[in-house]
């Protein structure tokens, strides 16, 4: 099979992905392979290609976004069956065993490996996965347009979950790509009013096309109190703009699994008056489950730009430099 192959991180600058030629992969006993046809590139997929993620894997195929058809399954897997349409995530697999999977934190499992990371992923023509850590999706919603819902959305509904956010009240997005643009449809399907900071025109005209109140650049005061934010930028610059925009009792989510580091917090200014300040690690296989249903019901619509996938070095350098409204999507 074709495959775009990480045998050492570089700057994505030189191409470090090469497009090569793989032996495909065989599903175990509980496992089902997917024929892909697109998988959407994640900012996670760029950590990893640069190094700033270091490979569990070597070489690995990157990609966690992925959408396909069953192509074979398993011996002891009845889930799905050769035909039906399935999505592969970030998660890949969790023990089920230890006190967090107990808890439904099976996000936090430190046994858990995650796609395109410990095991290969979606930039490629096949992909392997565990049936029971596969999704399956909504009719409603083409392939490439729900792929990139399978990280950027999962993370993104996480975080306004993590957030605390309540229908109706305001929410602030730092940083406006592929997880916020869906996230902002999700936070107006609850009716809240969504303040939007971002260096990007383009993110800005199109978050007020999606229902921002406000969008403005993140240097830029809150015209109002948050009740809660997301910062999904990978900036630790952020951190204290956003709490001090908080209102008593709010609580800001960070939705990115790098960031640069945090600025020194003044306990007074940023945290007094119990303000919150979290990250979102992951996702679970319920926060995608319900993602997906959400998706079919509102219905959520992404914004993509599809590339073929020997250009996933293009993809993902536009992606590095902002030049991507909404999520950039490889496919096959």
């Amino acid at each position: 099979m074709k495959a775009m192959v990480l045998h050492a991180p570089g700057p994505i600058e030189e191409r470090p992905l090469v497009h090569e030629d793989v032996t495909a992969p065989r599903p175990g006993d509980k496992s089902i392979l997917v024929r892909i046809t697109a998988c959407a590139v994640c900012r996670t997929d760029l950590h990893l290609v640069e190094g700033e993620l270091l490979p569990r894997k070597t070489p690995v195929i990157p990609g966690h976004q992925a959408v396909g058809t069953v192509a074979a399954v398993g011996s002891r897997s009845t889930r799905f069956h050769v035909g039906d349409r399935v999505g592969i995530a970030w998660l890949h697999k969790a023990c089920g065993g230890c006190g967090f999977c107990a808890a439904g934190a099976e996000n936090l499992c430190p046994g858990a490996s995650f796609t395109g990371w410990h095991v290969d992923g979606g930039f490629a023509e096949y992909a392997a996965v565990p049936a029971a850590f596969a999704y399956s999706l909504p009719r409603a919603l083409e392939g490439h347009h729900v792929a990139p819902l399978l990280c950027a959305g999962i993370v993104g509904y996480r975080a306004l979950r993590a957030c605390g956010v309540g229908p109706g009240q305001r929410l602030g997005l730092y940083g406006f790509g592929a997880s916020a643009h869906i996230a902002i449809q999700v936070a107006r399907h609850w009716r809240c009013e969504v303040y939007v900071f971002t260096r990007s025109e383009a993110g800005r005209r199109q978050a007020k096309d999606l229902g921002a109140c406000w969008a403005g650049l993140a240097e830029e005061q809150s015209p109002r109190r948050l009740q809660a934010a997301i910062i999904f930028a990978p900036a630790g610059s952020l951190v204290p703009r956003a709490l001090e925009a908080l209102e008593r009792g709010g609580t800001v989510a960070l939705a990115g699994i790098c960031m640069s580091p945090i600025p020194e917090l003044d306990y007074a200014t940023h945290l007094y008056q119990e303000k919150a300040l979290r990250s979102v690690a992951n996702a679970t296989r319920r926060d995608g489950e319900e993602l997906l249903r959400l998706a079919g019901e509102i219905p959520i619509r992404t914004a993509v730009t599809t590339f073929p996938l020997d250009q996933a070095n293009e993809a993902m350098l536009a992606v590095k430099n902002g030049r991507i409204r909404g999520a950039a999507v490889l496919t096959t």
